[in-house]
């Protein structure tokens, strides 16, 4: 992509990820070129890679919508996170360097003071939990499994889930991310791989919990 599709891809994201443009608004090329202040050419690429990766979606009549989803979209979801992600900390457990583990424990310290704080802080537990996953999905060394996890991980409803999060329930997130770091630390293949699962289903059951879906 070009310097301008790729400013215009990641103004468009930053829209869609604050929830400044909702899920199931119709937005155009004219209106997005005017906000990224590029022409529409540069827009119409970045809309491309955005549909691609499940942003957007077109009507038959071409029209172009953030994307939303219904139960089964969202079932589906986070079913193929869970068994992706639930494998690439699999892979982890086996391959993980020592600076990554002390990144992961850095990293959880922080989404932990988030959690502490008088308010709970969501946009830094949203970037460090990001970061935390990142350093997961870098240290199983799987360049297929990083691209394929790309699209659902990035996916606005990752940060619906954390914004409607109770801090119990961000204290949970944060206590499986520690027990993620012991098995990691032990090499346990089987031990990495079940707490991962459990950690993106129940994800999903207090997204649904929170926000029930058509």
């Amino acid at each position: 992509m070009s310097k301008a599709s790729e400013r215009a891809y990641a103004e468009i994201r930053g829209l869609i990820l604050s929830g400044d443009a909702p899920p199931g608004t119709q937005i155009t090329e004219a209106q997005l070129a005017d906000i990224c202040g590029v022409s529409r050419t540069p827009v119409r690429e970045a809309l491309r890679r955005l549909e691609a990766e499940l942003y957007v979606v077109r009507s038959d009549s071409q029209r172009i919508f953030v994307a939303d989803w219904n139960s089964d979209d969202l079932g589906e979801m986070f079913t193929l996170r869970a068994m992706l992600e639930a494998h690439a900390a699999a892979r982890a457990a086996a391959r993980i360097e020592p600076a990554a583990l002390a990144a992961l424990r850095a990293a959880n310290d922080r989404i932990a003071a988030a959690v502490a704080a008088d308010t709970p802080d969501v946009a830094s537990f949203l970037a460090e939990n990001r970061l935390f996953h990142d350093i997961v999905i870098t240290a199983a060394a799987s360049p297929r499994l990083a691209a394929m996890l790309s699209a659902l991980v990035e996916q606005p409803v990752v940060r619906r889930t954390a914004a409607r999060y109770s801090r119990t329930e961000l204290a949970r997130s944060t206590h499986e991310h520690g027990e993620l770091i012991q098995a990691f630390a032990a090499r346990d293949t089987d031990w990495a791989h079940a707490v991962m699962t459990g950690h993106i289903r129940r994800a999903f059951h207090a997204f649904s919990a929170a926000e029930p879906v058509a």
